[in-house]
């Protein structure tokens, strides 16, 4: 039985991190031909091995130089011709408010967060095109947050560049629909992975005199789900979104927050 991305191409950035590594393994278990572009081999995921990452192509690639994002694409091209699927989720977080963020830091966070996601889909649309002229489909998937709706406090840098990618996905969605291109974003809220631990050890660790567990906790009870989610989660439904069911889905912002934000006040962290 073929998988949903059977003889697909795809390219996730931040595709040795921990919800980009989830999502190349989901996508090779698919099916896919997956390239995973990261800054180095681990992401960061240090002292990981590749044995997770089995049919998974590393592509060197600092999403903030235009050069570098231009070589992936021709890396891609020269072996393919196409590209079905591209996933933006390479992206840092600041925790800070804005009186405390450097200017230096503010536009790291837009280079990375904003500019890395312009820079990646339009040098992937020419091969997004052959992809749909070769009657396939095509699937642009961004990362957004839930922090581009609401606000996490102290974390003013990560939440505009959430909300620019918002608006940034729905722009595209129209300018490319009429090629055949769908684009969407995954929005997620707390999700198990590196820099959701970060924000554990540092400022919200020992608050009050509590302990990295006691945060841990206090983070899943504010969840109706009594849980935050795993990058297993988020690797289902970007797969969805990328497979040809998804044929009528564009233009939306998809929040996966274990009904966190549908909630009128959340707890204060």
């Amino acid at each position: 039985m073929n998988g949903q991305l059977e003889g697909k191409i795809a390219l996730v950035t931040g595709g040795r991190g921990g919800i980009g590594r989830a999502i190349c393994q989901r996508f090779a278990k698919e099916g896919a031909r997956v390239f995973a572009a990261d800054l180095n081999p681990s992401g960061s995921l240090e002292g990981e091995s590749d044995t997770d990452m089995s049919g998974v192509t590393f592509v060197p690639l600092d999403v903030t130089q235009e050069a570098q994002a231009i070589d992936a694409m021709k890396s891609i091209e020269s072996v393919h011709g196409k590209l079905n699927v591209l996933v933006n989720a390479a992206g840092i977080e600041i925790e800070k408010t804005i009186e405390d963020t450097s200017l230096e830091e503010w536009n790291q966070s837009f280079a990375v967060n904003v500019t890395g996601t312009f820079l990646t889909c339009k040098y992937a649309l020419p091969l997004l095109r052959n992809a749909v002229s070769d009657g396939h489909s095509a699937s642009v998937i961004n990362f957004g947050s839930y922090d581009g709706f609401i606000a996490d406090p102290g974390l003013a840098a990560y939440c505009a560049t959430k909300g620019a990618v918002h608006a940034l996905t729905k722009a595209m969605a129209c300018d490319h629909g009429p090629e055949g291109i769908r684009v969407n974003a995954i929005c997620p809220g707390y999700v198990d992975t590196p820099m959701l631990q970060s924000f554990f050890e540092g400022d919200g660790s020992g608050g009050d005199g509590g302990t990295i567990e006691s945060l841990q906790q206090a983070v899943k009870d504010v969840h109706p789900l009594r849980t935050y989610g795993t990058p297993n989660d988020i690797a289902n439904l970007v797969n969805w979104l990328a497979s040809d069911e998804a044929r009528y889905a564009s233009g939306q912002l998809w929040v996966l927050d274990g009904g966190l934000s549908a909630q009128v006040q959340q707890m204060k962290l």
